[in-house]
């Protein structure tokens, strides 16, 4: 009896992907074969792991392998593997559709690349292997049966929009994709596929490490295994190229791009493991997405046991690829029981020093490497800062932020305590939402003057971590918007202390009354040491949160009792002495009281604060323009 052929539509970003691929966004088209042995080396994997798990599953695991077979006659090839395999259900959710977080952007800046290589880079960052055999093919062919179910799926397509869907009975278990090839053209990159010679050279490039056997035949038609199968973790580092290296990353990364450094790391005695792990060359599109995933390959014993194993990695750490091979692990570890194993604590350690210890090399033996790496997964590493005790002066070590040292260039914080000022006792910061906004705060005025360097801090992460780190190599860190300043020297001090108190005198009142007249919104009103040319700026206490910090946690929706802050005032500014002579004169003076609304406002605008009552604020400064006409 034959079963009903289905036609369906491939999701619209599918489709536009689809053409992409067709239409050769990019010139290296021996990769799809990679891509299809990689998905049928994932496949293999996930079989042995099920069957571990599920007795009763009734899959032939004998001999898992993948089978590479061409037809020069029929101008096809066909890649097939004996394991997992798919059920109808999964087919259409992992072909029919791309079921990825930011699809539609990545397709748009797919079209907006400039030349080939940044359209390779791209695709790097989704997982779409599977769509590159359309590069090569003009109708491409999937049979498919999972482990333990008696029906297979036959799916089929010409990558024109749709594809067709069909049960079939005798489907073998496994997965089988053949391609029917497009002519050949060496001019557009596409070579007869269907050679022996061409398909080990492919094999050999890219799957040679691969740790199931890929057959097919050879002269005479004797099957043969083209690859090693050598775990490349399991080989001396002497005998590895760097080539090898960089196809292993692309294989467990999924990622198109070479890697930024390599790390090989291997532990014996009581407890043997064996780590190869990558640092990715750019950030992934979901690096700060909730669904993202993280975490690196377990195997034991190489026996690949789960992939994204989030207990080998912190959160901060995400971005790592690699493989980890533990010698006395149970084969039927869970997810659950990691977390709570001391073996995997003691690794996950391990691999977090020798990851930041790599980096810190980076930092003096190849600047420019390291900050490639800081630009692309900076902002995710200062998050260890808030929950890593263990390692947070490591990562202080290893971290770069701007600094009004250098306009263009970041700053180590060990340079800037080499470049602090004699009987500088702070790391001075400030955070904002930009590099422009920080510079032209008022707060920055005495720090310029007087020539302080101070660390320019715009991620968001950064309002959070300078709260919870005390300091660093002995020096702590200071918000210049926080709390009191004190730049003078001893001698300094003294010299002008007769002044000082003089000007305590003279401001006491005017303080007094401007505390009672702006009681609502401030919870002070100070003279300020940290002004120059502005008249009035707004400050924090020392332990308070920042408007910024206390705008993300309501965003959040979490309750805070209302923050009031420090009005500073310039007592050199001519508003501010204008003002003072104003209020002894005629201290019952209402428009007195609508000036240091005024100064307050201007000095909440002027940090990049919002005004509660913006129409009343417009309204008092047109009064007073009128008033000068």
């Amino acid at each position: 009896m034959t079963t009903p052929i289905e036609t369906l539509e491939f999701q619209s970003e599918a489709r536009q992907l689809l053409q992409l691929m067709i239409h050769s966004i990019y010139s290296n088209k021996d990769t799809f074969l990679r891509e299809l042995v990689s998905n049928a080396s994932d496949a293999l994997d996930k079989l042995r792991l099920e069957s571990y798990r599920d007795k009763d599953l009734g899959a032939d695991t004998s001999d898992l392998h993948i089978t590479i077979e061409a037809d020069p006659a029929e101008r096809t090839l066909t890649v097939r593997d004996n394991g997992i395999g798919m059920t109808r259900d999964e087919v259409v959710a992992l072909i029919g559709t791309i079921a990825k977080s930011g699809t539609a952007d990545f397709l748009t800046k797919l079209k907006e690349a400039k030349d080939a290589a940044a359209s390779q880079d791209l695709i790097g960052q989704f997982g779409v292997g599977f769509y590159a055999s359309f590069m090569v093919a003009d109708k491409v062919t999937l049979v498919t049966r999972r482990a333990g179910t008696a029906e297979g799926v036959r799916w089929e397509s010409t990558g024109e929009g749709t594809y067709t869907i069909q049960a079939v009975e005798d489907a073998p278990q496994g997965t089988a994709v053949t391609l029917h090839l497009k002519p050949e053209d060496t001019e557009d990159h596409l070579y007869d596929y269907t050679a022996p010679a061409k398909i080990r050279e492919i094999v050999k490039r890219y799957s040679d490490f691969i740790t199931w056997p890929i057959r097919m035949k050879g002269e005479g038609d004797e099957v043969e295994t083209v690859n090693s199968m050598k775990a490349l973790w399991a080989r001396s580092s002497s005998e590895v190229t760097e080539d090898e290296y960089h196809e292993f990353y692309k294989h467990v990364s999924h990622d198109w791009q070479d890697p930024l450094e390599t790390i090989r790391l291997q532990a014996e005695g009581t407890f043997e493991y064996q780590a190869l792990l990558f640092l990715p060359s750019h950030a992934p599109m979901d690096l700060f997405l909730r669904e993202r995933k993280r975490g690196v390959q377990l195997y034991v014993k190489r026996v690949f046991i789960m992939d994204d194993c989030e207990s080998l990695v912190p959160e901060y750490l995400r971005f790592v690829k690699g493989v980890v091979d533990a010698q006395d692990l149970s084969l039927n570890v869970s997810r659950e029981i990691l977390q709570q194993d001391r073996q995997i604590q003691l690794i996950r350690r391990r691999l977090v020093k020798k990851v930041l210890s790599t980096v810190k090399t980076m930092m003096t033996a190849d600047a420019e490497k390291y900050a490639t790496f800081w630009r692309e997964f900076g902002r995710a590493v200062k998050e260890g800062l808030l929950d890593d005790f263990e390692n947070r002066e490591a990562i202080l070590e290893i971290s770069s932020f701007a600094s009004t040292h250098d306009a263009e260039k970041p700053t180590s914080l060990g340079d800037y305590v080499s470049r602090m000022k004699e009987g500088q006792e702070h790391i001075y910061y400030m955070t904002g939402e930009s590099r422009s906004a920080i510079e032209n705060s008022p707060h920055m005025e005495a720090f310029r003057a007087k020539g302080y360097e101070v660390l320019v801090l715009t991620d968001p992460i950064d309002e959070m971590w300078v709260d919870a780190v005390p300091g660093f190599d002995g020096k702590q860190f200071q918000s210049i918007a926080k709390g009191q300043v004190d730049l003078e020297s001893e001698e300094d001090k003294k010299a002008t202390e007769v002044a000082r108190e003089q000007q305590k005198k003279d401001f006491e009142g005017l303080l007094t009354w401007m505390g009672t007249a702006l009681g609502e919104t401030v919870k002070e009103v100070r003279l300020s040491s940290r002004l120059t040319t502005s008249p009035a700026c707004i400050v924090g206490d020392t332990h308070d949160l920042t408007p910024t910090l206390e705008k993300m946690y309501r965003a959040m929706g979490q309750e805070l009792p209302p923050i009031k802050r420090i009005l500073e005032l310039n007592p050199e500014h001519g508003l501010v002495t204008g003002l003072r002579e104003a209020y002894a004169a005629r201290p019952d003076d209402e428009g007195l009281a609508e000036t240091a609304e005024l100064l307050y406002g201007m000095a909440l605008l002027a940090e990049g604060g919002e005004l509660a009552d913006p129409s009343r604020f417009i309204k008092l400064v047109a009064g007073r323009l009128e008033k000068t006409l």
